[in-house]
């Protein structure tokens, strides 16, 4: 390993798209969550706060796919999985729970604002993940 501290430069391919797109996720969802918690966190805080979740965990992954140090890359599996099921149930209860219906989340519909990458993103996230352990 080089004197990196563990970043390694990733090829032009998946790795490379898969971290640009969890870093605009992160910006965009952290965004939009200060907004909601600053000006709207009294019509819906699970809503809010979930949204803020979310950004929370591309912020996390944005970092630790960029990093090919073993425990960066256990924190990623796990907050891949973390968000998938995040996506899942969020995406599941806002039909049954009034709140989650009616203030969108990030994660609200699977994803329906961001046209549902939400969903799609941690399964190619444990696939990247997958592959280059095998590699490894």
């Amino acid at each position: 390993m080089s004197s990196n501290n563990g970043v390694q430069p990733k090829s032009l391919g998946s790795g490379r798209l898969l971290i640009a797109v969890y870093g605009v996720f992160a910006l965009a969802a952290s965004g939009r969550a200060v907004f909601e918690l600053i000006t709207k966190f009294s019509l819906a805080p699970v809503s809010y706060v979930l949204s803020a979740l979310s950004a929370i965990i591309y912020i996390v992954v944005a970092f630790t796919l960029a990093n090919q140090r073993p425990l960066a890359r256990r924190i990623a599996q796990v907050a891949l999985w973390f968000e998938l099921v995040g996506v899942v149930t969020v995406g599941t209860a806002g039909f049954f729970v009034g709140e989650l219906g009616s203030f969108h989340t990030v994660w609200w519909m699977y994803g329906a604002a961001y046209a549902c990458l939400p969903v799609v993103l941690p399964v190619f996230g444990l696939f990247y993940l997958n592959r280059q352990r095998e590699r490894g």
